[in-house]
């Protein structure tokens, strides 16, 4: 049992010495410690100057997902699908002053697991300002184009977000 006291005694001497030294030599340390940085307050970072900073640019983005199909599944001749292509490039030039047209292909799976692709297109068009009249003008043509193209719903995106327009 004596032992084991004094095995007790020289734990706690060490402990208490090591804790004083930390005491003592902590706040030198973290004076120094790069990592200290992340204890204070966050600053800021400087704006990087770069050769894009003075440019004009455009900060939202509008996309209207032109299906290719009448009724869901019927498919529509090319000459047709061009038609509300084109029709979707104009309606979205009067109201940004442009507009970019790229193909692609939708799918997605049916009640019996079967795979379902169409093409359709994506007509879209960049934006300074995008005002709530504007927004109401595309969300009126994606129901229009909806109903001339008899869907259940037109896929419309705005800034990164996908709306289903029924």
């Amino acid at each position: 049992m004596g032992v084991s006291v004094q095995v007790r005694r020289k734990w706690m001497v060490g402990m208490f010495c090591m804790c004083m030294a930390a005491l003592l030599i902590l706040p030198l340390y973290s004076a120094a410690n790069p990592l200290q940085a992340f204890a204070t307050e966050a600053q800021p970072p400087e704006k990087a100057n770069n050769a894009l900073q003075s440019q004009f640019h455009l900060g939202h983005v509008v996309k209207i997902y032109v299906p290719s199909t009448m009724n869901g599944s019927t498919p529509v001749t090319d000459e047709v699908h061009a038609q509300f292509v084109d029709q979707a490039l104009t309606k979205f030039s009067d109201l940004f002053g442009g507009g970019t047209a790229i193909a692609g292909t939708g799918a997605w799976v049916d009640e019996d697991k079967k795979l379902i692709k169409e093409k359709v297109t994506i007509v879209y068009s960049f934006a300074e300002k995008l005002d709530n009249q504007s927004l109401n003008e595309v969300v009126a043509y994606a129901k229009q184009l909806k109903k001339d193209m008899t869907q259940s719903s037109v896929s419309l995106e705005v800034d990164g977000k996908m709306y289903f327009i029924e």
